[in-house]
């Protein structure tokens, strides 16, 4: 357990972030040109914090160095707490340097922001975003110029032992090559990105939020076979392609729990389009010849976090409706995403992610009508709007928790709204 009073720890080196009042950071957005130093250094975790980049969170902050590995939670204030033994850090870079100096006492700084990484990614790409946005004209070179210095330094350690060895394992250097040219995209979260248009990037990738956290029940349960995962986790290795498959097994409507038996791996990549209607209908051949029901979906991010992208909740969506059963009644649709050769996951285990999409209120609800109802006035003189429409989906709804649950989003939807 952290002690009661833990230390506040300030060793930072010459890279340690400088402490802004809420005018200082209010300047930083309307800054323009190079920015100066407070491009380089004035951006802090509160910054982020504040701007709703980064959320506070228990182990959502890693350090790896050197076959090291160290976890912290960043708390609301912006500082760090490393979670072994309740120490506080004022920044990244003071958290980096004390944590790489337990390691190499040798090490005199801890380039913190390319070091330190947030849900997986870097925090100086979260840095980048926050310039885009609110400094657009500023020099990004200034941002990255101590970050980079890092990331030579460890591959140039990576390319020195190999020279050593070079004779034992031929193709490492290669190896390396590959790892640093990884293309990094920054999750962000849904409730940021506006109006989804034509513009807008289908392959940004999207945060995922717990039921707990947006304060909803959780609308079904899921039981995965290790075998499932075993075979998922075996077809994403196979190429540095996306690989797509579909997950067969049952839906109990008594007790609302979805149970995943078997995965059924589609032997083309994601791409391949011209024979994916033959792979297809053999997967379904199987699945009815075993009993089981489709109810759900894989597919890879080979050098990616597993974190769906404006695409697969799109494509999520549409399963999730297709599957939602006759008769009006509700069967759950699940997605998965695995990420086998990113380089965030901690250690060589890939990272598997299961997901679900709630609907969003304007995908059922037309909000610009001249003539929209108000749901607050009265359809007679004893029976409300709002009580006639739910009198009337009543009618047609199953008498199941799961399905009950989502009319109740869809009630308290329309009385947010009206």
């Amino acid at each position: 357990d952290p002690p009661s009073s833990p230390q506040v720890v300030e060793d930072g080196g010459e890279e340690d972030e400088e402490e802004l009042s809420g005018g200082e950071e209010a300047d930083l957005r309307s800054s323009s040109g190079r920015g100066s130093l407070l491009t380089r250094r004035g951006i802090t975790l509160r910054v982020l914090l504040k701007d709703g980049l980064v959320e506070p969170g228990d182990g959502v902050l890693a350090i790896h160095y050197l076959g090291k590995n160290f976890v912290g939670d960043l708390l609301n204030d912006g500082k760090i707490r490393w979670v072994e033994t309740g120490q506080i850090f004022n920044s990244p870079s003071a958290w980096a340097t004390h944590c790489k100096r337990l390691v190499n006492p040798a090490k005199k700084s801890g380039c913190g922001w390319a070091s330190v990484r947030y849900r997986g990614q870097k925090l100086v790409q979260y840095k980048t975003t926050w310039l885009h946005k609110y400094q657009p004209s500023a020099d990004m070179s200034m941002v990255s110029e101590e970050d980079e210095d890092e990331d030579e330094e460890e591959g140039k350690t990576a390319v020195q032992a190999d020279e050593k060895n070079k004779n034992n394992k031929p193709g490492i250097i290669d190896v390396m090559v590959s790892r640093r040219t990884d293309r990094e995209r920054i999750p962000v979260r849904y409730c940021t990105l506006g109006t989804r248009d034509a513009a807008r990037d289908p392959h940004t990738l999207v945060e995922l939020s717990a039921f707990s956290a947006i304060n909803r029940f959780q609308p079904f349960n899921v039981a995965v076979s290790s075998n499932v995962l075993l075979l998922m986790d075996f077809h994403c290795h196979l190429t540095t392609s996306e690989v797509v498959g579909y997950l067969g097994g049952r839906w109990d409507t008594n007790t609302q729990l979805l149970t995943v038996l078997r995965a059924f791996p589609c032997r083309t990549r994601l791409a391949d389009r011209d024979s994916a209607s033959a792979v297809e209908e053999e997967i379904c051949q199987n699945l009815f010849m075993r009993g089981l029901s489709l109810v759900g979906w894989y597919h890879s991010h080979p050098r990616g976090p597993a974190l769906p992208s404006l695409q697969d909740i799109d494509s999520q969506m549409d399963h999730q409706l297709r599957l939602q059963g006759s008769n009006n009644g509700f069967q759950p649709c699940l997605g998965i995403i695995c990420g086998p050769y990113y380089h965030g996951n901690q250690g060589v285990a890939s990272t598997i992610t299961p997901f679900w999409v709630v609907p969003p209120p304007e995908s059922f609800l037309i909000l610009t009508a001249p003539d929209l109802v108000q749901f607050s006035q009265y359809w007679c003189p004893d029976t409300t709007m709002m009580d006639k429409i739910k009198g009337s989906l009543s009618c047609h709804a199953p008498k199941d928790q799961a399905y009950s649950q989502i009319l109740e989003h869809v009630y308290s939807q329309l009385s947010c709204t009206h």
